[in-house]
This record gives C-alpha cells, structure tokens and sequence, in this order.
C-alpha cells in the first residue's frame, strides 16, 4: 500500500491527521456503517452538487464544521439558516467577476482589512498586499475553471490530503436540501457565477432524517463526462 495513495498513513502527515480529527473520523465512519448500513455517510466524503441549487447558508448557534464531517444530526439545527445571496463573499465575487469591480472596492476586503487591523490574520493574510496575492490567485483560478469547465476534485490537486476534505463544505438537511458552512466560499462562488452544472464538495453533518430517507444517494452519482 502505497503512501502516494493513502497520505494520512504518512508519517510526514500524522500532525495533520490529529488536526484534522482523522482518528475519531474513522471511528465515526466504523459507527456509522455500524449502525445504519453501508449507505451511511462517510467523513470528509467526495459528493456531487448543482452550485445552483444551494440556496441557503447555514448560521445555526451550533457549530458544524470539517471536524463534524458525515457525522449523523438530528434536531432542528438545518432550519437555522439565511439566504446564500446575502453572504459578502459570495456578493464580493459577484461584483469582481461580473461587474469587474476592483477586489480592494469589494465589501469583502473592506472587511478584511479591518479584521487585519483588529490584529487578525483572515485567509493568513496579514496586509493589503497579502490579500491583493491571494485574490490574484483566485483570479487564476477562476480563469482555469472557466477554461476547464468543471472545479478539480481534491484528489486532483497536489495537496490531496484525504477524500475530499478541504473542499467545499456543505451540510445536508433533512429534506435532502444543501446549506453552504464555512470552508470553501470563494471555490463555491466561482461554480455558482460560472454556472457548472455540477461541483465537487465535501459532506458535512447530515440530518438523521436525511439519511433515512434516501438523500445520499443521488449526492453521490458522479456527474456524466460529455
């Protein structure tokens, strides 16, 4: 067994296992099948999504995020939600890519920067020029994806680390329904403003009565090649 194909067994990767929670994701997966079959969810696991179709952002008071990855959540915590047009980062994008405003006229730097003068580092970026590199490079993302036609899987990537973790981040309600969590905006605004029919993501949480009622599975199919 290969370490090129398996990263997290590297022993080069073991700190970043423990930061990403890979021990008790496992556990949570044996769990999972355990108990509900082999149509559990996985953690961190690679699924397939219409951009269009996520039209809520999750904002719920309890936080679930990469660590809470296919892990199984019953409750009312999916109606805790606002509409997707009213992130600024997805607006920002919009403004940028369509309108061909300046990134440093954007809400979304504007509220960056004052994040940097608060003593933040948002995105790890401690100045205006950290950000003005950073958003050059998502303009060079974006252009790829544009050329390309769909979004890279993680796998795809040099920085594969496992699954599909670090990808978009979205949760699964409990009528089958997607809201965007944190992680990977700006990746999700560039699918929704290109339009791609379809879009890699990474699952989160996943309400209990998603699961019992089949929703996985249509999350799961792969999108045809043309």
């Amino acid at each position: 067994m290969a370490f090129a194909d398996h990263p997290t067994l590297h022993p080069l990767n073991w700190v970043r296992d423990l930061r990403a929670q890979v021990p008790r994701k496992a556990v949570r997966d044996l769990l999972n099948r355990m108990r509900y079959g082999r149509d559990a969810p996985l953690s961190d696991e690679l699924i397939h999504v219409d951009p269009l179709e996520v039209e809520y952002t999750y904002c719920g008071a309890q936080h679930l995020r990469r660590p809470h990855s296919g892990m199984i959540v019953p409750g009312d915590w999916d109606l805790e939600r606002r509409e997707i047009a009213k992130n600024t980062k997805l607006q920002s994008c919009v403004l940028h890519y369509e309108q061909g405003m300046p990134w440093r006229d954007t809400p979304l730097f504007a509220r960056l920067m004052r994040e940097i003068s608060e003593g933040k580092r948002p995105d790890d970026c401690g100045s205006a020029e950290e950000l003005d590199a950073r958003y050059a490079a998502l303009d060079r993302v974006f252009e790829e994806t544009r050329q390309r036609g769909r979004l890279l899987s993680r796998a795809e990537l040099p920085d594969y680390f496992r699954r599909e973790h670090g990808g978009i981040l979205l949760h699964v309600a409990r009528d089958g329904s997607l809201l965007r969590a944190s992680g990977g905006a700006h990746r999700f605004a560039i699918a929704r403003i290109l339009k791609l029919p379809s879009m890699p993501a990474q699952l989160g949480a996943v309400h209990m009565e998603a699961l019992l009622g089949g929703h996985l599975s249509r999350l799961r199919s792969a999108p045809q090649k043309t």
